[in-house]
C-alpha cells in the first residue's frame, strides 16, 4: 500500500497526517518549536511514506526543520505554491503566486466537498481559524475572489492584555450577555470573526442564508458553534487541498 506523509506548517503548529488506502492511517499537530524532535516522538513508529507533500507558511526556518525530520526516511517534501488555477478553482488574488499555499489548498478542498454534495454548487465561505483567521470567498463557479485576514482568538486576547491596565483576567467562555470581564473579552473575540464570516457571506451572494461555510484551524469548533448553518468544520481542510493538487485525492 502506497503511504503519503501530507504536511501543513502553519505559524504556530504543524499539522500533518499519513494517507494510505483511500483514508488517513494516522493525524498529528505538533507545536512549531518541537519539529525538530518529530523523529524521535510522533513520527518514530510511523509506517514509511512513499512520497511527501506539503504547503508552508512559516517560513525558511520551520522548513529546514520539516526536511531534516524527513531525510529517516530519505524523503525531499515536493513544497505545493499557489497557481492561477487548479482542480476547477480560478484563482482571482491580484499576484496569485502570493495566496498563501494553506489558503489555496483549503479553496481546492472546499471545492470539491462542494461539488460532490451538490449539482449545482453553491457560493463557499472558507475559513482558516489558527493564529490568524483567513477568510475567503469563493463563488458557485469555483472562482475564488479574494479574502479577508484578521487576528484569531488568542491574538485579539493577548493585544487587550498588552495594551490596557485592567483586562489581565483569566480566559474566559461565550455568553450571549456576558456579564463580566473575562466572558466579554472571549465573547467579543468570537463575535467579531464570526461577524467577518458573516459579511463575507453577503458579500458573495445576495442570499447569505445559502452559502456554505467551510471552517479549519485550532479554533473552527469554537467560532463554528456560533456561525449560521450552513456550517461544516472539517479538520483536515488544508490536508485534503494538498492531495488534490497533488493528483492523489480524486
Amino acid at each position: 500500500m502506497s503511504r503519503i506523509l501530507v504536511i501543513d506548517a502553519g505559524n504556530s503548529r504543524m499539522k500533518w497526517g499519513l494517507r494510505g488506502g483511500g483514508d488517513w492511517l494516522r493525524l498529528g499537530a505538533t507545536p512549531n518549536n518541537e519539529i525538530g524532535a518529530l523523529a524521535l516522538r510522533a513520527w518514530q513508529d510511523l509506517p514509511r511514506p512513499s512520497r511527501a507533500l506539503g504547503v508552508n507558511v512559516a517560513g525558511e526556518a520551520a522548513r529546514v526543520r520539516i526536511e531534516s525530520q524527513l531525510t529517516r526516511w530519505r524523503l525531499t517534501p515536493e513544497w505545493l505554491t499557489a497557481t492561477d488555477a487548479a482542480c476547477g478553482v480560478t484563482n482571482r488574488y491580484a499576484r496569485p503566486a502570493q495566496l498563501g499555499a494553506d489558503r489555496w489548498a483549503s479553496l481546492i478542498a472546499a471545492w470539491r466537498r462542494s461539488s460532490a454534495t451538490d449539482l449545482f454548487p453553491p457560493a463557499c465561505v472558507v475559513v482558516n481559524a489558527g493564529t490568524a483567521v483567513t477568510i475567503d470567498a469563493l463563488d458557485e463557479n469555483g472562482v475564488f475572489h479574494g479574502g479577508m485576514i484578521l487576528p484569531g482568538m488568542r491574538l485579539m486576547l493577548q493585544a487587550l492584555v498588552e495594551n490596557t491596565a485592567g483586562l489581565r483576567v483569566p480566559a474566559g467562555g461565550f455568553q450571549p450577555f456576558p456579564d463580566n470581564t473575562a466572558d466579554a473579552i472571549c465573547t467579543g473575540s468570537i463575535q467579531a470573526i464570526c461577524g467577518a464570516i458573516e459579511q463575507m457571506r453577503r458579500q458573495i451572494d445576495s442570499n447569505p442564508a445559502q452559502v456554505r461555510c467551510y471552517l479549519s484551524g485550532g479554533a473552527a469548533s469554537d467560532i463554528g458553534a456560533h456561525i449560521n448553518p450552513p456550517v461544516e468544520v472539517v479538520d483536515t481542510l488544508v490536508l485534503e487541498g494538498v492531495l488534490r493538487l497533488a493528483g492523489e485525492m480524486e
